[in-house]
């Protein structure tokens, strides 16, 4: 990516949130006087301007590959920012307050590139740690629960994936583990010669608008499949996170 003036310049004044902002004193390069300037620190540029309404930087410092530490120096409260390498310029910068220096240091320090990948390794570890334990915890303490997902699964019978036929017509008796009732009504089942015969078909009757409407509420009150899920994950997952809160906390005296 490329930044010219006019973009870091735009950078620096726009409404972004700033990490931190305030006054601070700047010795020269090849003056020693120290002059204050408004400092404002966004990601990993620390701008200074001459003045705090200023429209535009005096200049940046990119703060990758530094080391920020405290030094001596004519002003109190003052702090150095190291560059590697022989010809490196380092600003020395002094602060107004002990809090202010102490806020600028820490600030700073966590502001390049490589301390932000290093805190992501760090939280990649310890989210590594702590699944493996939780892993491990479930392990040792009891067996692991069948999910929600697979108790819903376990509740509804499986269908063949062909069903047999009678005649030509499907019976759904011959399901797995389902018995035939016998027939008393002489209407299906098998004729004289022992021949199967189809079922009958069912008399059609007129649903009237009272019993169409009650129907209709019936399936809108009825909670969907999702809703269901959505309540059994959500008791799993309160139930893994108060075992590992448990565990977290060790056993009670």
């Amino acid at each position: 990516m490329k930044l010219n003036e006019r973009s870091l310049a735009f950078y620096a004044t726009c409404d972004s949130p700033a990490d931190n902002s305030g006054f601070l004193y700047k010795r020269g390069e090849r003056h020693t006087a120290y002059h204050r300037r408004w400092f404002v620190l966004k990601g990993n540029m620390l701008f200074y301007f001459e003045e705090r309404d200023s429209r535009e930087p005096v200049g940046v410092i990119v703060l990758e590959g530094c080391n920020v530490e405290l030094c001596e120096s004519a002003e109190s409260f003052a702090f150095a920012i190291r560059f590697g390498g022989i010809k490196s310029r380092t600003y020395v910068l002094a602060a107004e307050s002990q809090e202010a220096m102490e806020s600028w240091v820490k600030s700073l320090s966590r502001a390049s590139f490589d301390y932000m990948r290093l805190v992501v390794r760090e939280l990649e570890k310890q989210l590594q740690e702590m699944s493996r334990g939780l892993a491990e915890g479930r392990g040792g303490s009891r067996e692991p629960q069948p999910s929600g997902l697979e108790q819903s699964r376990e509740r509804v019978p499986a269908l063949p994936a062909i069903l047999p036929k009678e005649n030509g017509c499907a019976v759904w008796n011959n399901v797995l583990g389902a018995e035939r009732l016998p027939d008393t009504s002489g209407c299906g089942g098998h004729d004289e010669e022992g021949s199967p015969r189809p079922p009958p078909l069912p008399p059609r009757r007129r649903v009237s608008n009272g019993e169409a409407a009650s129907a209709g509420a019936a399936v809108a009150e009825s909670p969907s499949t999702f809703c269901r899920l959505h309540e059994q994950y959500s008791r799993e997952v309160a139930r893994l996170r108060q075992d590992w809160q448990q565990r977290r906390r060790g056993p009670r005296p």
